[in-house]
């Protein structure tokens, strides 16, 4: 078993205070994705974890044993860089096999997994060649077998693919999720990026200014998210937000507002189209075509930006009003406090 629990977890740097009090708990084998914003606290609680910086407070426990003054190096984790942090004098396998040559690993054990990690990763015809040889992603597997080979209880990646280009970016998450259902082990990933977090996760742990915000599967922070940052965090393109007033003027969400609603959240595909004076009006500023979808840019009198998907490839005339009301079960309502409302269904 191969558990992680934060408890209480706090840290400052001289006075500036950068993670209050996270409580989290990773079950055995969980893919695990810490998401934000730059500055939200991820690869500090990351560095945490690993052992690369102290908690000011709080506790962490691996296995159900608080390693908080045990060092990186027994604690059991193996961590992936956004850089790679290869040594580009080293071949190949002598990158993947450095750690174990400290540890005084057995030379027939150390190329034993060596072998073993080469041939899951598909690096065994790349034994030979140097960092420097290498395209982006191999070298992104040459660290990840590295970490694989020192058996770790737990993986820790702090955005491990964001110095790849766009199409890589995306057979990587594929490659990353097809190790981690190999392994079956635990692994904690950061990124800033809610694509990867959705695209990857088993559970996303989405935080904001060194708090958690929510803990959740993908669908769970999709179709049912705790406030307004949740909301326009997760998901691509974003939610629309609408002021309860303007909201009104649509009069089936006038007659299911829930008390209370400052605004309402509406992601872009859950739009349907309606006759004038049933739903808002919303006058077309532009669009984009997607292929079987297309992004249409709007406003609504109020000034409101919208964004709404909708099927089919005709474009609708710039300038012109199209009228739209949200479908009557996926509208979220929040409160003056930016929280979401419960209302059945949601």
């Amino acid at each position: 078993m191969s558990t992680l629990e934060l408890r209480s977890l706090e840290k400052s740097f001289d006075q500036t205070k950068v993670i209050h009090g996270v409580d989290l708990q990773v079950d055995h084998g969980e893919f695990v994705v810490f998401v934000g914003p730059s500055g939200c606290g991820k690869s500090t609680l990351l560095r945490m974890i690993a052992g690369l910086d102290q908690p000011t407070s709080g506790d962490l426990l691996i296995d159900g044993q608080r390693v908080n003054d045990t060092s990186a190096a027994d604690r059991g984790c193996a961590m992936v860089f956004q850089s790679y942090a290869l040594y580009p004098h080293m071949t190949v396998f002598s990158n993947m096999a450095f750690g174990l040559e400290n540890a005084r690993v057995p030379r027939a054990e150390i190329d034993r997994k060596v072998q073993e990690a080469a041939s899951l990763l598909r690096l065994g015809e790349l034994l030979k060649r140097k960092p420097t040889q290498l395209s982006g992603g191999q070298r992104q597997r040459v660290a990840i077998g590295r970490a694989i080979v020192r058996n770790p209880k737990i993986f820790l990646f702090d955005e491990p693919l964001s110095n790849l280009d766009a199409e890589l970016r995306v057979s990587m998450r594929s490659e990353l999720r097809e190790l981690h259902q190999r392994l079956a082990a635990t692994m904690i990933y950061v990124t800033h990026d809610q694509v990867e977090a959705m695209t990857m996760a088993d559970k996303i742990v989405v935080l904001r200014a060194g708090r958690i915000e929510q803990v959740g599967t993908p669908q769970a922070l999709y179709d049912k998210p705790d406030n307004v940052f949740v909301a326009g965090f997760i998901g691509s393109p974003r939610m629309n937000f609408i002021p309860a007033a303007t909201a009104s003027q649509d009069p089936a969400l006038r007659a299911a507002m829930p008390v209370g609603a400052q605004q309402i959240g509406v992601r872009p595909e859950h739009w349907l189209p309606c006759t004038p004076g049933q739903g808002l009006a919303i006058t077309v500023k532009g669009s984009e075509y997607l292929g079987a979808q297309r992004l249409v840019l709007g406003q609504l009198a109020d000034g409101t930006r919208m964004e709404l998907l909708m099927e089919g490839g005709t474009e609708p005339p710039s300038g012109g009003a199209i009228h739209m009301t949200p479908h009557p079960q996926r509208w979220h309502a929040f409160d003056a406090k930016e929280r979401r409302i419960r209302k059945e269904g949601l």
